[in-house]
């Protein structure tokens, strides 16, 4: 099985309570697959393997054999500590270090290229901060198999990543409450939480939650064959992402197993179809589980519970770990991108509804997101650095904070303003700096219809550039800057980077393009040439560096927009200078002054004038299903589509939790009318 081969698995312990949420509930169908349903898994089968889903025997080997080389190298390392700490002659030849795996690689659904992600266990006085990223971090550099090492110790999950003979690796460290870590060590039993910080329960549980997901589903390879499936159907349609604020690898795994114990004895191609129906249908905030959540009043780990814990309430997609203690592994989720996940499951639906009538293939249901066609509007974060390595860090930190701007832009707002992040990165390859950008759709809430509509998120945005300086391993060169483009605007290289058009552009008169310039002159922006790198200033007091803010200024702006030209005044100094190979810069502007951020008053045209292939889907909106659809006999009635039992299991999901849970959503989701940013008021 992948990933056991690094550490002798523990005694198999019974299962937890298997639950749809709260409670034991049974499952939805019995049924057996038919012939049609066997045949339509064998073509499913078939297109991923062509898809080139599966890596090789040889790709297997190799990493297999990475695996043991690391496991080696952690042991040694544990050793050294062990003898610089000057233990007994005993104590050195017992010290041991085990290797667990855990993600895609554990639950057996990787793919060619992807990175594993593995757990280093040590004894207890073998340290994270100390031991773990100084001496090992030491060791690994200085290894000729170890490239592109990055340590990220303040992340949620302490890690570091490198690649070892060019697979990708994230290693975390978790120091138990054991002086010496036997070979057969169970992390399954919950002694191991015994006496260790958050980050290390944090670090453990990604293990635990692998090992308990394979042990709560009827048929292990039908659950693998079906993630597989999903996991890339997501990738394809762009809602693949943690990091972002939609779904990651974890949360797809516990969907898919939900719905694996809802139908048990189905096939890939049946799940596949029952996914998509279950999660259109599902009632969020109530949570998906597969199991009841345990609570360990001796270990004292808080475990998500919207009773007593304040932040769990205004978990809008909540999908809990199975293993203790039980966490919302999509606590990221934002208002904006549950609408954009449950778009693509509408459309999954809508897919796999045809593929049952013949009338549709699974290359179908694959379709790529056309994002850049999706939306009129776009803010663009451009990231630039001096060099690969500083550019993997620097980006890295923006990423994992983009998830605050989204939550920003709904903040101020009032959640009119939605925005839909684009998981990829793009690049410029006629650039030959390091730098990558990545993109935002922005569109209003379902139901505003004013043409025209206005927002101020100018003060949004240096928020989020203020909260960006404040990475401590900034170095010269390290710049940023985010800018608001309208959909004509998006650069050619970004349709040749995956994302393809899928018409021409219609040929508009005269008089049409009049009325095109009038829409687009309501939207006044400071979209000034990005012509410049951020420079840090650091300043000395006291003969000591002190790494400070000055001010942020906004460049200079063409005429028509000088009025949204704003000055700030922060603890930083950005400077700006003149960088003719920025990746939106316009060649005939000119740029003075200090910049960090481009974006003015956004207006959005009226995009029920678009054309219906380009709208974003708006139909069903899952937030006005949360506020306003009751589970009800009348709306059963009304959907004949509507999978019997679903309605009662979503409803009946952590009943006792969601109390409290569904009230404060309902207030975080309401809708409001007029907006007032900073005085500013939004027409």
């Amino acid at each position: 099985m992948a990933g056991s081969f690094v550490a002798v698995r523990g005694k198999p312990r019974s299962s937890p309570k298997r639950s749809g949420g709260g409670g034991a509930d049974p499952p939805l169908s019995l049924a057996m697959p038919t012939v049609a349903d066997l045949h339509k898994t064998a073509e499913l089968e078939k297109f991923l393997v062509e898809a080139g889903l599966y890596e090789g025997e040889e790709e297997s080997a190799k990493r297999e054999e990475v695996l043991r080389e690391i496991d080696q190298i952690v042991k040694e390392w544990v050793k050294k500590v062990t003898i610089q700490k000057g233990y007994s002659e005993q104590m050195v030849k017992e010290a041991n270090a085990v290797l667990f795996t855990f993600g895609s690689y554990r639950l057996g659904v990787h793919g060619p290229g992807a990175d594993i992600d593995a757990l280093c266990i040590g004894p207890s006085y073998v340290k994270r901060e100390e031991e773990f990223f100084v001496m090992l971090y030491g060791a690994l550099s200085e290894m000729e198999e170890v490239t592109e090492l990055q340590p990220v110790p303040d992340a949620h999950v302490p890690v570091m990543k490198f690649k070892f003979r060019g697979l990708p690796i994230d290693l975390l460290y978790a120091s138990v409450s054991l002086p010496v870590i036997p070979p057969d060590f169970d992390i399954s039993q919950g002694s191991v939480l015994c006496d260790v910080d958050e980050a290390t329960v944090r670090s453990l549980n990604g293990c635990r939650v692998a090992d308990q997901i394979l042990r709560l589903v009827p048929n292990a390879e039908i659950f693998r064959k079906t993630l597989r499936c999903l996991k890339y159907w997501a990738q394809r349609r762009g809602v693949y992402s943690n990091v972002t604020g939609l779904l990651g690898g974890v949360s797809w795994a516990l969907l898919v197993a939900r719905v694996c114990q809802l139908y048990p004895n189905a096939v890939p191609s049946m799940l596949v179809s029952r996914f998509f129906r279950v999660f259109t249908q599902w009632q969020w905030p109530n949570p998906v589980m597969l199991c009841a959540i345990e609570n360990d009043d001796n270990l004292g780990f808080a475990v998500w519970d919207p009773r007593k814990n304040p932040r769990d309430r205004s978990h809008v997609m909540p999908i809990i770990t199975p293993a203790y203690p039980c966490m919302n592994s999509s606590y990221n989720v934002s208002t904006s991108t549950l609408r954009v996940i449950m778009e693509q499951f509408q459309f999954g639906n809508k897919i796999c509804q045809e593929i049952e009538l013949n009338k549709a293939s699974w290359s179908s249901l694959f379709e790529p997101f056309q994002f850049f066609e999706a939306y009129t509007r776009y803010l663009v974060v451009d990231i630039v650095a001096d060099d690969d390595d500083d550019l993997r860090l620097w980006k890295g930190w923006i990423e994992s904070r983009l998830r605050q701007l989204t939550l920003k832009i709904e903040r101020d707002t009032k959640g009119m303003l939605q925005c839909h992040p684009n998981p990829c990165e793009y690049a410029d390859p006629s650039i030959q700096c390091a730098h990558c950008a990545f993109y935002m759709g922005l569109s209003r809430k379902e139901g505003m219809k004013i043409r025209g509509q206005k927002f101020d998120i100018r003060g949004t945005v240096d928020e989020f550039m203020h909260e960006i300086g404040m990475y401590t391993q900034w170095k010269s060169g390290m710049d940023l800057a985010v800018t608001h483009v309208r959909k004509k605007e998006i650069p050619l290289y970004v349709f040749e980077q995956g994302c393809q058009k899928t018409r021409p552009p219609t040929p508009i008169c005269a008089e049409q393009q009049d009325q095109s310039d009038k829409n687009d002159s309501e939207v006044c922006t400071t979209t000034a040439s990005l012509v410049g790198q951020l420079k840090r200033k650091y300043h000395s007091v006291g003969g000591a560096d002190v790494d400070s803010f000055k001010s942020v200024r906004r460049a200079s702006v063409s005429p028509a927009c000088e009025e949204a030209s704003i000055q700030l005044h922060d603890d930083a100094n950005f400077g700006l200078t003149n960088c003719s190979t920025s990746p939106h810069g316009s060649e005939g502007s000119t740029v003075s002054g200090n910049s960090c951020a481009a974006v003015g008053t956004i207006g959005l045209v009226d995009e029920t004038s678009l054309p219906g292939c380009l709208m974003p889907n708006v139909e069903n909106d899952p937030i006005r299903t949360i506020l306003e659809q009751a589970p009800s006999e009348s709306v059963v009635e009304k959907d004949e589509r509507k999978l019997e039992g679903i309605e009662s299991l979503a409803s009946s999901n952590c009943t006792e939790f969601m109390e409290v849970a569904e009230v404060v959503a309902g207030t975080i989701l309401t809708e409001n009318g007029d907006i007032r940013l900073s005085g500013h008021e939004v027409i």
